[in-house]
């Protein structure tokens, strides 16, 4: 059996990640939108860029009035950069080799951060003139700039292009309240050594935990290191596969996990007999109502066991009087 495990994951919000983006916000983003960048001013007069709601050094509420904001730019200086050489597709803003660049708008007292198209490291540097090259069906995002370019001296900024996505009736557009932004991050996690201690056991129908040199608190499943003490869990202990309920919730809402059962199931925080942290399971083999703190369970193995999580199906009632509370009433 192998001893090395690589776990791949993705976080994604199903339809993209929606949220509201409140008066400041949405003005700045309005402007984008219209083809123009604006910026707040702060307390003692700065105007800063990208706009915030509240003043940096006075925490200050900030663009309440009109005449807080200005508009910058739209060209500027480079004030530092840093070139991207292998840009990756869909996680960057261009697909060929660009600098990312902190940039002064005139008229700004703050940076900006964003891509500057310029071909090679030898196209940009610190104190060039750029300006933005605004994409034409803008939505108000930061993205409607779809970069920024280097300028020759005496060259002035070209202004935004007319938008081709205007609605096609007769309705005013309002400001931008709210944005959508497609959102998903794959990663890969190598396991450490008390993770693989841990899968491995699975394998064998075992729940291994470990304990730090300088104590007796056991933990089971894959914690590395003592929570109270930083040191590693560097000896194994064999923990029992029974435990008993702490807290739990009832799940009603479907479609949350592909290994998830029909609703209503029961999800909860075991303490293992023999450890001092708990671990996280389905409870099974009863009636949701009758799941409860304090209720004995134990693991159901799977008829094939492997390095997997998944080689403990769930944990259903051992038919034991319940636990005392003080037994867990420290691990709530």
């Amino acid at each position: 059996m192998t001893n090395t495990f690589t776990a791949e994951h993705a976080l994604e919000y199903p339809g993209g990640y929606t949220r509201s983006v409140g008066p400041v916000l949405g003005r700045f983003l309005t402007g984008l939108r219209d083809g123009t960048i604006l910026g707040v001013r702060g307390r003692d007069g700065r105007v800063i860029v990208p706009v915030q709601e509240y003043d940096p050094v006075t925490s200050d509420a900030l663009g309440g009035r009109d005449d807080d904001y200005v508009e910058v730019g739209p060209a500027g200086r480079v004030i530092t950069w840093s070139w991207v050489a292998q840009p990756r597709p869909g996680k960057h803003p261009l697909e060929r080799p660009f600098a990312f660049a902190l940039i002064r708008l005139d008229g700004a007292d703050t940076t900006l951060l964003h891509a500057v198209d310029c071909g090679s490291p030898e196209g940009i540097a610190t104190g060039v003139r750029v300006a933005p090259r605004w994409r034409s069906d803008r939505v108000g995002k930061i993205t409607d700039i779809e970069c920024f370019i280097v300028m020759a001296d005496g060259e002035q900024p070209t202004p935004a292009p007319a938008r081709t996505n205007v609605p096609d009736d007769d309705t005013e557009e309002g400001p931008v309240t709210g944005m959508n932004s497609a959102f998903r991050l794959e990663y890969k996690i190598p396991a450490g050594a008390a993770t693989r201690r841990y899968l491995n056991g699975l394998a064998e129908g075992k729940i291994i935990g470990g304990r730090a040199p300088s104590s007796d608190d056991v933990y089971a499943a894959s914690r590395g290191t003592d929570p109270k003490t930083g040191e590693p869990t560097s000896i194994e202990v064999e923990i029992a596969d029974t435990g008993c309920v702490t807290t739990f919730c009832i799940v009603n809402i479907p479609g949350l996990s592909e290994l998830a059962p029909e609703i209503p199931y029961v999800s909860a925080q075991i303490l293992l007999d023999g450890a001092d942290n708990m671990m996280f399971g389905l409870i099974r083999g009863c009636d949701v109502d009758d799941v409860h703190m304090g209720m004995r369970v134990k693991a159901k193995w799977a008829d094939e066991l492997k390095a997997d999580h998944r080689s403990i199906l769930y944990w259903e009632p051992t038919g034991e009087p319940d636990a005392p509370y003080e037994h867990y009433k420290d691990n709530l």
